[in-house]
C-alpha cells in the first residue's frame, strides 16, 4: 500500500468506515455466514443456535435487514412466526467471510507461537 496517493487512501478509509457500519460488531458475520450456510431460519432457531439473546438478535437482526443482506417473512401461523433468510446481496460478502476466517485461523496460531513464519516480538 506504500504507493496509494493521499486521495486513494480517503476513498479506502471511507469503504473500510462503510463496510465495518454495516457487518461490525460481534454477531452479523456470524448470523450471515449461519443464514448463508444453513438457509432460512426461524428466529428462535437462530437465537438458540447462535447463543445470542433475544434482544440482541432482535436488534442485529433490524440492522441486517435495513442494509439489504436478510430478508424477514411473517409466516400464516398461530403464534405468528418470522423467518429469516440470507438474501441475494448478502453472498457478495463471501470473499470478506473467507478473508477473515483465514486471517482468524492464522492469527490464532501466530498467538499461540504456532507460526513459524513469523518472528516472535519481544
Amino acid at each position: 500500500m506504500d504507493d496509494i496517493e493521499t486521495q486513494d487512501c480517503q476513498k479506502i478509509y471511507l469503504a473500510i468506515q462503510d463496510t465495518i457500519s454495516v457487518i461490525g460488531g460481534k454477531w452479523k458475520l456470524i448470523l450471515l455466514t449461519e443464514l448463508l450456510t444453513k438457509g432460512d431460519r426461524q428466529f428462535r432457531q437462530l437465537s438458540r443456535d447462535v447463543g445470542i439473546t433475544s434482544r440482541m438478535l432482535s436488534k442485529e437482526l433490524d440492522d441486517l435487514e435495513a442494509n439489504k443482506l436478510v430478508r424477514r417473512t411473517p409466516l400464516d401461523t398461530r403464534p405468528l412466526t418470522v423467518e429469516y433468510s440470507a438474501t441475494a446481496y448478502s453472498k457478495t460478502l463471501k470473499d470478506v467471510v473467507l478473508a477473515m476466517s483465514s486471517w482468524g485461523k492464522r492469527h490464532r496460531e501466530v498467538i499461540a507461537g504456532r507460526d513459524p513464519d513469523v518472528e516472535n516480538a519481544p
